[in-house]
C-alpha cells in the first residue's frame, strides 16, 4: 500500500488546528492531528521540510518501521515539535491501516475492554457562588466527572477561567498577554471552593481540579493534604515535571489521588513517574507523545504500577485526537478517564465525526477507521490566525509557570 502523496492542512475554524492528510495508491486515505498549541507552523515546517520527502513511496502498513525511521533516524529525538509531527503521521497510518481492514480502529487494536468511555467537562467562574453555578450547569447535561476551576480575590484572572460557559481558549492573542499569580491566595482559596461543592452536590459526582504546574512540592502536597475531605478524583499538573523525583515529596504527604503529563512528549519524561507510582493517572496525549504506536508502549508500562490513563482533551487538541483517543480508551485496558473540552461549531463542522456523548460517557462509533474527517473545502474558509498562549509573572514582575 504504497504513500502517494502528503500534504498538510491549517485551519482556525475558532482556533487554529494542523492536520495531515496522507494518501495511498489505493485511494484509501488517512489523517492525522499535528496541532501544538502556539507553535503551530513549526510543526508545519518539520512535517512539510523533513518529513513528508522521506514519507512518499513507503508502504503505509508498516507503521512500526516508519514509527522507528522518523524517531530514531531522526538523531534529534523527542520533544514536542518532533512528536507532534511524528504523531500526525502514526494516526494517519493507523487510519488508512484500519480502512483498509474495514473495522474501527479499536478492533485492531485488540477490541473492547468497556462499552463507554468516562468523561469530564470543565466548570468555571469568577468566584466560588459562580462555579458552583457552572458544576450544577454540567450535572444537568449529564457529567459525572467535573473539573472545578475558580478565580481567585485579589487576581485579575485566573488559569481554567473562561468568558464561555462551555468554550475555553486560553491562546487569547497575536502576543502573549501577561497574567499575574499569587501562590499564597491560590492555596488560601481552593479549599474554601471545595468544601462548597461538596456541600452543595455531595459525594456523587466526581471532582477534579489542575494547578496547572504552579507549586513546588511541598506546596503541592499542603494542598493535596488540605483536599483531602472532599474526595477528589485528582489533582493534576501540581507541579512541573520535569523533576521527576519531586512527586515522592507530595507522596509522603498525601493521598489525594495525582495526575501530570499532558505537555509530555516520550515515556522518557514519565518512567520515573510510574514504576515508582508517585502518580495515579498519566495524561499523555497521543497528539504530542509519538502517537498511537508511542502511546500504546506507555499505558502498557502504566498498567504494570496499577497507572490509569487520563488522557488531554483540551480544545487545542482538534476532534481527529479526540476520535482517536476514544478508540484507544475504548481498547486500553488500564483506563481511567478522559477529558472532554467540547469543540464548537465551526470546528465541529470542519472535522465531521462519528462519536456521541450521552449521560457522562463518550462513545466511539464504529465506522472503520478512527471515525474522524477533515472537510477541505470548508476549512479553507478559516485561515491561519497567530495566536499565542499567556505568559504568567508574580506580583513583584518575576516571570513564572503559566
Amino acid at each position: 500500500m504504497k504513500i502517494t502523496a502528503a500534504r498538510v492542512i491549517v485551519c482556525s475554524p475558532g482556533r487554529n488546528f494542523v492536520t495531515l492528510k496522507i494518501e495511498t495508491a489505493e485511494g484509501i486515505y488517512g489523517i492525522g492531528d499535528a496541532t501544538l498549541n502556539g507553535r503551530e507552523l513549526a510543526v508545519v515546517s518539520y512535517l512539510e521540510d523533513h518529513l513528508i520527502p522521506c514519507l512518499i513511496g513507503r508502504d503505509a502498513r508498516q507503521i512500526e518501521d516508519i514509527w522507528q525511521y522518523f524517531y530514531r533516524g531522526a538523531y534529534w529525538r523527542r520533544g514536542p515539535v518532533g512528536m507532534t509531527a511524528l504523531a500526525a503521521i502514526d494516526v494517519a497510518l493507523w487510519d488508512i491501516k484500519a480502512k483498509a481492514a474495514g473495522m474501527p480502529l479499536f478492533q485492531l487494536l485488540g477490541g473492547r475492554s468497556r462499552d463507554k468511555v468516562l468523561v469530564y467537562g470543565h466548570a468555571n467562574g469568577k468566584d466560588i457562588a459562580d462555579t458552583v453555578e457552572a458544576v450544577a450547569r454540567y450535572r444537568e447535561l449529564g457529567y459525572q466527572a467535573i473539573r472545578a476551576q475558580s478565580g481567585v480575590p485579589g487576581l485579575a484572572s485566573t488559569y481554567g477561567v473562561s468568558k464561555d460557559i462551555l468554550f475555553y481558549e486560553p491562546a487569547d492573542a497575536a502576543l502573549p498577554s501577561e497574567n499575574l499569580w499569587s501562590t499564597s491566595k491560590y492555596l488560601n482559596y481552593v479549599p474554601k471552593l471545595f468544601a462548597e461543592l461538596r456541600q452543595h452536590f455531595g459525594d456523587d459526582v466526581h471532582l477534579l481540579h489542575d494547578v496547572h504546574h504552579r507549586l513546588t512540592p511541598i506546596e503541592a502536597a499542603r494542598l493535596g493534604k488540605e483536599l483531602e475531605p472532599f474526595k477528589l478524583f485528582w489533582l493534576e499538573d501540581a507541579v512541573t515535571a520535569e523533576l521527576q523525583e519531586g512527586f515522592r515529596l507530595i507522596r509522603q504527604h498525601t493521598t489525594t489521588p495525582l495526575a501530570v503529563g499532558e505537555v509530555f512528549s516520550s515515556i522518557h519524561d514519565c518512567q520515573q513517574l510510574i514504576s515508582e507510582q508517585l502518580i495515579d493517572y498519566i495524561r499523555t496525549t497521543i497528539v504530542h507523545g509519538g502517537g498511537v504506536t508511542h502511546l500504546r508502549r506507555i499505558a502498557a508500562l502504566a498498567e504494570l504500577y496499577h497507572v490509569r490513563t487520563g488522557f488531554h482533551g483540551a480544545t487545542d487538541l482538534s476532534p481527529v485526537t479526540m476520535g482517536t483517543a476514544l478508540h484507544f480508551d475504548t481498547w486500553v485496558p488500564n483506563f481511567g478517564i478522559q477529558e472532554y473540552m467540547r469543540h464548537t461549531a465551526e470546528t465541529d463542522a470542519v472535522f465531521p465525526h462519528d462519536y456521541q456523548f450521552e449521560q457522562g460517557f463518550l462513545y466511539c462509533g464504529e465506522t472503520p477507521g478512527h471515525g474522524v474527517d477533515i472537510d477541505e473545502q470548508l476549512a479553507a474558509r478559516y485561515p491561519y490566525q497567530r495566536a499565542y498562549l499567556p505568559v504568567n509573572r508574580l506580583e513583584d514582575g518575576t516571570l513564572f509557570n503559566w
